[in-house]
């Protein structure tokens, strides 16, 4: 197999699909398939008695290239022709899903395989072609943003800056226990994520560095200083703690402690929108060292089987605990893992907001409400240590400060300026609003009860005829 390392141009197209070569229209599909059985154009498709017969081809990605031959202007005539059946025939319906309740002799299923064992002559050849959404690349104009959500796109990667270093110094003052897992450095990630969503129909899902998530999502600083202080006011009812904020209303499906654990939550998530019929997608975050996990690929398995509506956005802030990531993986291009699954994946930058509102928005329109799943890599710089314990002594030494001077917050405040929105006083009266709030959200937090010693026994599922109990 050929890869090609190299980015691709924005308008390919092709994001990360297999592309079968000369021939073919662009996008046209399986036609990497159709090439591997020796079929290599238009014109040698049309000649083709039965698609099933070929090798590779079943029904179900018969009847896709089915409709792609009579859609093609140059196919149309002999589509009849092309799989034994008259035009009128052939279905206009997308591959079969597993979870399509309507059933047919030519669905995907049962215990028989339609795997071929006769192996085609090689060398395979496939070309894999990535979109990538680099920094400085695109304005709010044409991502449909107002001026004055620009304003707000900041106020809220602000809080969640300010509320992070809160956070540690409320570590040291002993007012928060256990771990602490800070965010600064990544807020463009949350915030440009969010922005291209339809908050509270679509869900989210994410590990423990999960604070400025939260906030980006509209979980108040209030609720999550009370959160981390263990007080009954917290937005997990002061039973979470750092590593699990949730809101249900909002569609903030839980920071989740466990390496790569929810994952599977993710795709689960992204099953009941499908099956309950709803036009909603999951997003599911994770950071790079969550890779290595065997849930990852067992979830994105899981999601290419179903067709599921989600989108894995690894959250690579180059370090996972400790271990720099081209230390880690044999291949840390962490996008290129999606071809595994025949994903078509993306590389953005996690230090423009703007970035990653485009890479999200294109991989939940293009994509996931179109049930194919898709892998996304933004790329990110966590500036304090893994967790509050962390002192980070693998860096390089200038490392921090250079990644500090492609700042997403510094990069935007630029942005504003350099095009009017706003004034230097306008963004310093912003960020006094922003730490007057969350000094608030500490005297709230403070005062706020613990929760009763009953609660203990709240919110936890039980079933009490469960054959296993006696």
């Amino acid at each position: 197999m050929a890869d090609d390392t190299s980015a691709s141009d924005r308008n390919s197209g092709t994001n990360g699909s297999l592309n079968g070569g000369a021939g073919f229209p662009e996008g046209f599909p399986h036609a990497s398939r159709l090439k591997q059985a020796g079929v290599t154009s238009l014109a040698d498709l049309q000649d083709v008695e039965s698609l099933e017969e070929l090798t590779g081809i079943g029904p179900a990605y018969a009847k896709d290239i089915q409709k792609a031959l009579e859609e093609s202007s140059t196919g149309a005539a002999n589509a009849g022709k092309a799989n034994g059946t008259s035009p009128e025939a052939a279905t206009t319906e997308k591959r079969p899903s597993p979870l399509s309740e309507e059933e047919s002799d030519e669905s995907v299923g049962g215990a028989a395989t339609r795997q071929t064992i006769d192996i085609p002559k090689g060398p395979l050849e496939e070309t894999v072609t990535y979109d990538t959404y680099p920094a400085d690349t695109y304005g709010h104009d044409e991502l449909g943003i107002a001026d004055d959500e620009v304003l707000d796109l900041l106020r809220n990667m602000l809080l969640q800056r300010r509320f992070e270093n809160r956070c540690r110094q409320m570590y040291q003052r002993q007012k928060i226990s256990g771990f602490l897992h800070l965010y600064i450095g990544q807020e463009a990630v949350s915030t440009g994520s969010v922005n291209a969503i339809n908050l509270g129909d679509d869900s989210i899902i994410t590990a423990y560095r999960d604070h400025g998530m939260g906030l980006a999502m509209g979980i108040t600083p209030e609720e999550g200083m009370a959160e981390l202080f263990g007080k009954a006011t917290g937005c997990s009812k002061g039973k979470g703690g750092s590593m699990h904020f949730f809101d249900a209303e909002k569609k903030m499906m839980g920071g989740h402690a466990i390496v790569g654990a929810h994952l599977p939550l993710g795709a689960g998530l992204a099953f009941a929108h499908k099956y309950r019929d709803e036009d909603n997608v999951c997003l599911c975050f994770f950071g790079d060292g969550a890779m290595h996990q065997g849930a990852f690929r067992e979830a994105c398995n899981l999601a290419g089987i179903y067709e599921l509506p989600i989108v894995f956005v690894c959250e690579n802030n180059q370090y996972a605990m400790g271990t720099a990531v081209d230390r880690a993986f044999s291949k840390p291009d962490l996008f290129k893992h999606g071809y595994n699954f025949d994903f078509p994946a993306s590389l953005a930058s996690g230090m423009d907001v703007f970035s990653v509102n485009k890479a999200v928005q294109d991989h939940v329109e293009t994509y996931a409400r179109n049930d194919q799943p898709s892998l996304l890599e933004v790329r990110t710089y966590r500036y304090q240590g893994h967790s509050i314990t962390d002192p980070a002594e693998y860096r390089g030494e200038g490392e921090l400060d250079q990644r500090q001077s492609q700042d997403a917050i510094n990069r935007l405040q630029d942005y504003i300026l350099d095009r009017g929105l706003a004034s230097e006083a306008d963004m310093e009266a912003i960020d006094e609003e922003v730490k007057t709030r969350v000094k608030d959200a500490i005297d709230t937090a403070n005062e706020a009860p613990f929760p009763d010693e009953e609660a203990i026994y709240d919110d936890i599922y039980t079933q009490e005829d469960y054959p296993f109990l006696t």
